[in-house]
């Protein structure tokens, strides 16, 4: 390395994908010691329990270091490379290696693909684990011939289930359930101890840090959806027809996407000493998965329809559950939109994804008697009733501005106006 410049070094680390991810594998570089790389160029591509996405340089320079190699799975926030900003394009440039050796190059298959059947992602391998399933049987459908969730679910759809094998010489055995998770079931039979998944511990450590941060309140208002049924029948089959899934949580995102726009003390978030107000409504969807939950975010949602929010709502969905997302689907959001009353739940107080200042829940929509305001006075009459919840942070809004929010919200759901 030349000692006429100073060199100067910039860290790739594992970054931060949803509210739950809390590692990642590398599964490939792309960028080896010595090779010149530009700014958000990928580095490398990575795989987690939800997403498959690639890792951009955060700057224009040589790779200098590899720290991770293939295959290996870290921890969020962990180095993984670094990158000296003082070199030059053209210039030659020794690489110091500290004792990591480069990514080897992945050999190619007779299609050009390189060979990934090996890379088994970390949501993969406790798949098979607790299903006893040899990998080496199963045939991935991913690039490279990489075995993905959906292979080891189909093995696991086609066929009875599989005893835990005792021994294989494949390495892709299995690995076996904690002993002393084990041990404890046997020795009392009455309960079973399993410590918490990476998934749970991020989840956890996520909800105890906005508990820690924000000045919880939570406000709730009873919404007759009557208008909003009526108008979801009219066009559910049309919507249907073009491939969108119309369903109630995309009334209420258009609602409270409108809302938004005319309180945006809500549509904000607490940086320090500063309340931040975002221009753009980047409206975040929570996702029940599996084993935890992802919340994809729909950009600049106030261009939307209620058609537009809908397919965006179910293509978010879709790629959620089918581990399709990228980095950049979950990042960004400015408020955050979750929907436990599709499973039948009918009131809650839902924690703030932070460093949002709000979150609205949508709970089940259950036909009730309400007494109505008629021309000949009061009635008794069934109507679709459903709560909304919202949480915020006293630090950033008072009472009166939610309740304004939360009566926004409840007015256009029940006066609803054509918007197709």
């Amino acid at each position: 390395m030349s000692s006429s410049r100073t060199e100067t070094l910039v860290e790739v680390t594992m970054p931060q994908m949803g509210v739950s991810v809390a590692e990642g594998m590398i599964v490939a570089w792309r960028k080896h010691p010595g090779d010149w790389v530009e700014a958000d160029e990928t580095v490398c591509d990575i795989s987690t329990d939800k997403i498959d996405t690639e890792i951009p340089s955060p700057a224009s320079g040589r790779l200098v270091e590899i720290l991770v190699q293939e295959n290996e799975t870290v921890t969020v926030g962990t180095l993984l490379a670094t990158i000296d900003t003082g070199a030059q394009p053209g210039q030659a440039h020794a690489v110091e290696s500290n004792g990591h050796a480069a990514a080897p190059e992945p050999q190619p298959e007779p299609n050009g693909s390189p060979d990934r059947s090996h890379v088994i992602s970390p949501v993969v391998r406790r798949i098979a684990g607790e299903h006893g399933v040899d990998l080496s049987q199963v045939k991935g459908t991913g690039i490279g011939g990489r075995i993905r969730k959906k292979d080891v679910l189909a093995f696991i759809e086609a066929g009875p289930a599989q005893e835990r094998p005792l021994h294989t010489e494949s390495p892709y055995r299995p690995e076996p359930a904690p002993a002393p998770a084990q041990a404890q079931e046997e020795s009392t039979g009455s309960e079973r101890r399993m410590p918490l998944t990476p998934m749970r511990r991020q989840i956890a450590e996520h909800m105890l840090r906005s508990k820690r941060t924000a000045a919880h309140v939570t406000t709730f208002a009873e919404v007759d959806m009557s208008r909003v049924v009526a108008r979801r029948a009219e066009l559910k089959e049309r919507f249907a027809a073009r491939g969108v899934p119309l369903t109630y949580l995309a009334f209420v995102a258009r609602a409270t996407v409108a809302a938004l726009q005319d309180q945006p003390v809500l549509n904000a978030s607490i940086d320090g000493d500063d309340l931040v107000y975002h221009g753009d409504v980047n409206l975040g969807i929570a996702v029940a998965l599996e084993d935890g939950l992802i919340v994809p975010v729909i950009p600049r949602a106030q261009h939307l329809s209620l058609e537009g929010i809908a397919a965006a709502i179910g293509d978010v969905s879709t790629r959620a559950r089918s581990k399709q997302l990228v980095a950049e689907d979950v990042q960004g959001g400015t408020f955050t939109i979750t929907n436990p009353g599709q499973f039948g739940t009918t009131l809650a107080t839902p924690i703030i994804n932070q460093p949002q200042v709000a979150i609205l829940d949508l709970e089940a929509v259950v036909k009730r008697a309400v007494v109505v305001d008629g021309p000949e006075g009061d009635s008794i009459a069934i109507r679709p009733m459903v709560n909304v919840c919202l949480s915020f942070d006293h630090r950033a809004l008072d009472g009166a501005e939610a309740a304004r929010f939360l009566g926004a919200v409840k007015a256009r759901l029940e006066q609803w106006a054509d918007d197709a």
